[in-house]
């Protein structure tokens, strides 16, 4: 599974992610250029600018996450599949 497709995954599900969690659960440095993949691929992705502690007081970074309507949009109902002796 790539980057993207964690991510998009993990957004879907409900999920708010700032670098520091897509680094400790992904592996993802570059947090803000896989959002702009997906933002490409046209998913809409929301974000805000939240303080984050630092050794010397606090940092603005974003955090990202998908709208609830959004996430629906792109659950694709799988048929069920049925194996017959045959």
């Amino acid at each position: 599974m790539t980057q993207d497709e964690m991510i998009l995954s993990a957004l879907k599900a409900g999920n708010k992610l700032t670098p520091e969690d897509a680094l400790r659960r992904f592996g993802c440095m570059r947090l803000a250029a896989r959002i702009n993949d997906l933002r490409g691929q046209g998913h809409r992705i929301e974000a805000e600018m939240v303080d984050v502690p630092t050794r010397e007081g606090t940092a603005k970074v974003a955090r990202y996450w998908m709208p609830a309507e959004q996430a629906e949009l792109f659950e694709i109902p799988r048929p069920k599949l049925v194996w017959e002796d045959g």
